[in-house]
């Protein structure tokens, strides 16, 4: 029994309510859909027969991305990294690793991958489940002392 208490304590303590997400880019046909008469403006340029031109995406900037102090991880050459931003030295990124603040790591723009940039962000529903999860110990705890 105190080998598994242990096990669901140690558990508990190593989950975290931050995780890493790719933002994702606003998507301009989103908005069309929303909204009926853009909708029926489509379809009215789609039955006069002229094509349906689809939205070039907007390059990302790897730079405004990555400002300075940001926890992130990154794609570099097919490895991943999750660093911490330090600065920008012309097209470089100097940055270094979450939990090792001596050792700094260099890359060029070119090397990471602009889509796969994720931030470091608290995510509510982990917080809700942990909640709902300690909560629920907590009311078995005392539910087990009363029987005794």
């Amino acid at each position: 029994m105190r080998k598994n208490f242990y096990f669901i304590t140690l558990s508990f303590c190593l989950v975290s309510c931050y995780t890493y997400q790719v933002r994702k880019p606003v998507d301009p046909t989103a908005d069309n859909k929303k909204d009926p008469k853009n909708n029926a403006t489509v379809a009215n340029n789609n039955a006069s027969g002229q094509k349906d031109m689809q939205p070039v995406p907007a390059p990302i900037n790897v730079k405004e991305k990555l400002a300075a102090n940001k926890n992130v991880r990154i794609d570099v050459d097919g490895k991943s990294y999750k660093v911490i931003v330090d600065r920008w030295e012309n097209d470089s990124l100097v940055a270094h690793p979450v939990r090792q603040p001596d050792k700094i790591l260099k890359f060029h723009k070119n090397q990471i991958n602009a889509e796969k940039i994720a931030e470091k962000r608290f995510s509510q529903p982990i917080a809700d489940i942990i909640t709902v999860t300690v909560y629920a110990g907590i009311g078995v705890g005392i539910w087990a002392l009363l029987q005794q």
